[in-house]
Protein backbone atom coordinates (compact mmCIF):
# COMPACT_ATOMS: atom_id res chain seq x y z
CA UNK A 1 0.00 0.00 0.00
CA UNK A 2 1.51 3.30 -1.12
CA UNK A 3 1.16 6.45 0.98
CA UNK A 4 1.61 9.93 -0.56
CA UNK A 5 2.38 13.45 0.66
CA UNK A 6 1.74 14.39 4.26
CA UNK A 7 0.42 11.56 6.44
CA UNK A 8 -1.69 13.50 8.95
CA UNK A 9 -5.09 13.51 10.63
CA UNK A 10 -6.62 14.84 7.40
CA UNK A 11 -5.86 11.46 5.76
CA UNK A 12 -7.58 9.35 8.42
CA UNK A 13 -10.81 8.63 6.52
CA UNK A 14 -9.04 7.66 3.29
CA UNK A 15 -6.42 5.64 5.22
CA UNK A 16 -9.06 3.67 7.13
CA UNK A 17 -11.08 2.93 3.99
CA UNK A 18 -8.02 1.74 2.06
CA UNK A 19 -6.62 -0.37 4.89
CA UNK A 20 -10.03 -1.89 5.72
CA UNK A 21 -10.42 -2.96 2.09
CA UNK A 22 -6.91 -4.42 2.09
CA UNK A 23 -7.48 -6.31 5.35
CA UNK A 24 -10.65 -7.86 3.91
CA UNK A 25 -8.60 -9.52 1.13
CA UNK A 26 -8.89 -13.29 1.53
CA UNK A 27 -5.59 -14.98 2.36
CA UNK A 28 -3.81 -11.73 3.27
CA UNK A 29 -0.98 -12.50 5.70
CA UNK A 30 1.08 -9.30 5.49
CA UNK A 31 0.42 -5.64 4.78
CA UNK A 32 3.30 -3.52 3.53
CA UNK A 33 3.01 0.25 3.90
CA UNK A 34 5.30 2.14 1.48
CA UNK A 35 6.45 5.50 2.83
CA UNK A 36 8.72 6.45 -0.11
CA UNK A 37 6.41 9.34 -1.12
CA UNK A 38 5.66 10.56 2.44
CA UNK A 39 7.42 13.78 3.46
CA UNK A 40 5.81 14.37 6.85
CA UNK A 41 3.74 12.54 9.44
CA UNK A 42 2.14 13.73 12.67
CA UNK A 43 1.09 12.05 15.90
CA UNK A 44 -2.34 11.24 14.44
CA UNK A 45 -0.57 9.17 11.76
CA UNK A 46 1.22 7.24 14.51
CA UNK A 47 -2.17 6.55 16.08
CA UNK A 48 -3.58 5.39 12.74
CA UNK A 49 -0.69 2.94 12.38
CA UNK A 50 -1.31 1.59 15.89
CA UNK A 51 -4.99 1.10 15.12
CA UNK A 52 -4.09 -0.60 11.84
CA UNK A 53 -1.83 -2.97 13.76
CA UNK A 54 -4.73 -3.85 16.09
CA UNK A 55 -7.15 -4.37 13.18
CA UNK A 56 -4.58 -6.58 11.42
CA UNK A 57 -5.31 -9.28 14.04
CA UNK A 58 -1.83 -10.76 14.10
CA UNK A 59 -1.07 -10.28 10.41
CA UNK A 60 2.30 -8.67 9.84
CA UNK A 61 2.39 -4.92 9.08
CA UNK A 62 5.69 -3.76 7.59
CA UNK A 63 6.71 -0.12 7.07
CA UNK A 64 9.06 0.24 4.09
CA UNK A 65 11.08 3.04 2.46
CA UNK A 66 10.94 5.25 5.56
CA UNK A 67 13.38 8.15 5.26
CA UNK A 68 14.24 11.55 6.68
CA UNK A 69 11.80 13.08 9.15
CA UNK A 70 9.37 10.16 8.82
CA UNK A 71 12.07 7.67 9.81
CA UNK A 72 13.11 9.90 12.73
CA UNK A 73 9.52 10.16 14.01
CA UNK A 74 9.09 6.37 13.85
CA UNK A 75 12.39 5.84 15.68
CA UNK A 76 11.57 8.38 18.41
CA UNK A 77 8.19 6.69 18.93
CA UNK A 78 9.94 3.28 19.20
CA UNK A 79 7.76 1.88 16.43
CA UNK A 80 10.56 -0.55 15.56
CA UNK A 81 9.36 -2.59 18.56
CA UNK A 82 5.86 -2.89 17.06
CA UNK A 83 6.47 -2.97 13.32
CA UNK A 84 9.21 -4.22 11.06
CA UNK A 85 10.72 -1.10 9.50
CA UNK A 86 12.75 -1.48 6.32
Amino acid sequence: MMLNGNFTFESHREFKQATTAALETPGLTELEMDFSAVDYMDSAALGMLLLLNERANGRKVTLVNCRGTVKAVLEIANFGKIFEIK
